[in-house]
């Protein structure tokens, strides 16, 4: 039997279907809203996973090419490995519903969500998030939703619920809420250097309309749910938890107390292996056990020590912000570098500027487009003192990497003031907490570095909590322990004008947006200190570029004259090329961009192409060169393919006999352009430009023709 629920969203209807398509999964929905369709499955593993000390799900998210009525690009006409929007869609659709599987949940769990259907004006990442909700609230899967999510614009101070692709484009604010009934429970977004004011109102917004996609699940709920499958929670002896207490909680009260990250950690993990091998022998493979005790062991003292002391693992206050130092041109030959240094995470940024040409096409399903601003994050295993195969980039590096580059966005100058694609690639060193607003800084930092006139300064800042019922603590500039022992992950990232990035994710079931209003305003303060000491390091962009980077000229052509540049096959176009040292891309609207790390080179190259198109002007005059000599005359080339007639008549004053008596294949010859016939030849003159002789006249001249 098939269930449909239908509402009206933003003005257009969306709609949540069961019982028709992959009916074999515990629980699917198709999800519709005007044109644009997405299928979600979830299917639940029988049994739950043993000797695992994490949740067991897996979110796929995959957009179809048939969904826009394309053939995929390539040579094997298929769709392949997941494409950065794809992978950033799927961490949308994970992270709100990870809080809201029951502790003890073990089963593993996939989700996957197909794009079926695209109209190339509503983002189908939303309906992913409301359809993996509602197939597993409709499932047999324990699940504490439902949840809902929508985007939120702002176009003439007026909020949008769920604005179409165009509308984004004149949005100051692209926003998506994930969130349950009660609370928002995940944040993902870029703004305009909007105030902390304007988020809570975006999020309020937000919010309301979550609530009414709430209600259309439980509608659907209330018809078709199954009942949950039983949890299997595996009976611990308390003998041995009362053992594991007793090893570890001394020691625990001293382990926490110790600052450095790489002591601490050594500390606990020796913690953990004294308490394993003591009971191994009494309760053998109960290792793991005996790990997760321990964690839950620090993870209480840890809350407790920031609740009632206010005194964090590395013995800060809570708002207070670890030590930073900003160094600038660490990499002679990049364009722009900067290190920055924040407690012990660490980033490296370097900016390179390249041309049109070093543009990244994006094949999308809403069309395609190209990047000139791009932001690579990189995570390597030794900034945390791993071993780790090193492989493609992870999900985690290519959110992290999105979420810098939209918080610099922003401040990036358009093309008409600066025409170069910028690629900023951040490494990240050291790692304790922060890393990707680490990248925020240390980019802004090596653009400034490299002289790319941004409008100003970026700064980012990850903001935790602690909340035991209705206590809690914000915390400003988390470390790696307090993200995973705390409730909240909150990024801000912006200038001193507003926030232009923000992430947020929490491991409760929600958090108010008064508490969200408090994160905001200390986010704020934080972020203001972080700018002041980068401004300390480099207050403005560097006022010129480095020596090393592409100097660029840009000037229009006619459109028909593109083909004379680039010649048969692109002769005409390599030999500038080869000649002059400079790359050239010539758009379709006939744009002319020359880069060259050699100014001269530059303006030499757009010389060539300028002669290359010239027109002939009648009266004109110029140095042209012999191409070749007739018993009547010489071919003189006065522009690059244009060749006029030099006739004998013209080449001197007094009657020659013979062109080769004056002139010569190969001769530079000054020339004046006397006429250009109906058939487009040129008639050129060399006498017009030589003064007579004395001797010389019209009467001897005339006297010797006849």
């Amino acid at each position: 039997m098939i269930y449909k629920k239908e509402m009206t969203l933003g003005g257009r209807n969306l709609s949540i279907e069961t019982g028709k398509l992959a009916k074999q999964a515990n629980g699917s929905v198709i999800v519709q809203y005007e044109d644009t369709i997405v299928l979600a499955a979830a299917v639940a593993a029988k049994k739950p996973l043993k000797d695992v000390d994490f949740f067991p799900l897996s979110v796929e998210y995959r957009e179809k090419a048939y969904a826009a009525g394309k053939i995929p690009g390539g040579y094997f006409k298929r769709e392949g490995r997941p494409s950065e929007n794809e992978v950033l869609s799927a961490r949308i659709i994970d992270r709100p519903l990870r809080p809201l599987f029951p502790d003890n949940f073990k089963n593993e769990v996939q989700i996957m969500v197909f794009v079926l259907s695209a109209d190339r004006e509503n983002d189908p990442d939303v309906l992913g998030v409301i359809g993996a909700s509602a197939a597993l609230s409709i499932s047999d899967i324990p699940f504490l939703g439902p949840m809902s999510a929508v985007r939120v614009g702002k176009i003439n101070s007026e909020f949008i619920i769920n604005p179409t692709y165009n509308e984004i484009e004149d949005s100051n604010i692209d926003l998506v809420i994930a969130g349950t009934e009660d609370s928002i429970v995940m944040v993902e977004g870029e703004s305009q250097e909007i105030s902390e004011d304007e988020m809570i109102a975006a999020l309020d917004f937000g919010h309301q309309h979550i609530k009414q996609i709430c209600a259309l699940q439980n509608e659907l709920i209330a018809e078709i749910s199954k009942p949950k499958m039983e949890i299997i929670v595996e009976q611990l002896d308390e003998n041995l938890l009362n053992q594991v207490h007793q090893i570890a909680e001394p020691r625990l009260q001293e382990i926490i107390t110790i600052q450095e990250k790489s002591e601490r950690s050594t500390a606990f993990s020796e913690l953990v292996e004294q308490s394993q091998s003591s009971s191994e022998e009494q309760y053998p493979e109960s290792a793991l056990i005996i790990k997760e005790e321990i964690e839950k062991i620090q993870k209480q003292f840890v809350r407790s020590m920031i609740l009632n002391e206010n005194k964090r693992l590395d013995g800060r206050q809570p708002d207070e912000i670890r030590p930073i130092t900003c160094e600038l041109g660490l990499l002679p030959r990049a364009h722009g570098s900067a290190l920055f240094t924040r407690g012990q995470t660490q980033a490296l940024a370097a900016t390179t500027l390249g041309t049109k040409m070093d543009e990244q096409k994006m094949d999308e399903l809403e069309g395609e487009f190209y990047k000139s601003y791009m932001l690579h994050y990189n995570f390597p295993s030794f900034s945390v003192g791993e071993v780790r195969p090193i492989r493609g980039p992870s999900r985690r590096e290519i959110g992290h990497g999105n979420l810098a580059e939209r918080a610099i966005k922003h401040v990036i100058p358009g093309d008409a003031v600066f025409p170069y694609t910028i690629r900023i690639v951040s490494d990240i060193l050291e790692s304790n907490g922060s890393s990707s607003m680490a990248t925020v800084c240390a980019g802004s930092l090596s653009l400034m570095d490299a002289g790319v006139p941004i409008k100003g300064a970026v700064a980012g800042i990850a903001m935790g909590m602690v909340k035991e019922q209705d206590r809690y603590v914000i915390l400003s500039d988390i470390l790696g322990d307090e993200d995973h022992l705390g409730d909240m992950d909150f990024k801000v990232a912006g200038t001193r004008n507003g926030i232009n990035a923000f992430q947020m994710d929490i491991k409760t079931k929600g958090i108010s947006l008064d508490i969200l209003r408090e994160a905001l305003e200390q986010a704020k303060q934080g972020r203001l200190h972080i700018l002041e000491i980068m401004d300390q390091t480099i207050e403005k962009p560097r006022s010129e570029l480095s020596s090393y980077a592409p100097r660029i000229l840009i000037f229009k052509v006619d459109v028909n004259l593109i083909g004379t540049i680039i010649g048969p096959g692109g002769k005409t176009i390599r030999e500038i090329i080869d000649k002059t040292d400079v790359a050239i891309d010539i758009s379709d609207e006939g744009v002319v961009t020359i880069a060259s790390v050699d100014p001269e080179n530059g303006f030499r190259a757009k010389e060539i192409i300028e002669n290359l198109i010239r027109k002939p002007e009648v009266g004109m005059v110029y140095t042209g060169k012999v191409k070749r000599i007739t018993s009547y005359g010489a071919f003189v080339e006065i522009l690059p393919g244009k060749e006029g007639l030099l006739h004998i008549s013209q080449i001197e004053h007094s009657r020659i006999n013979r062109v080769e008596d004056v002139l010569k294949v190969g001769d530079s010859v000054q020339v004046k352009l006397l006429k250009i016939d109906e058939q487009g030849k040129l008639d050129l003159s060399r006498k017009a430009l030589i003064e007579r002789s004395p001797g010389d006249s019209e009467h001897r001249t005339y006297r010797k023709k006849f």
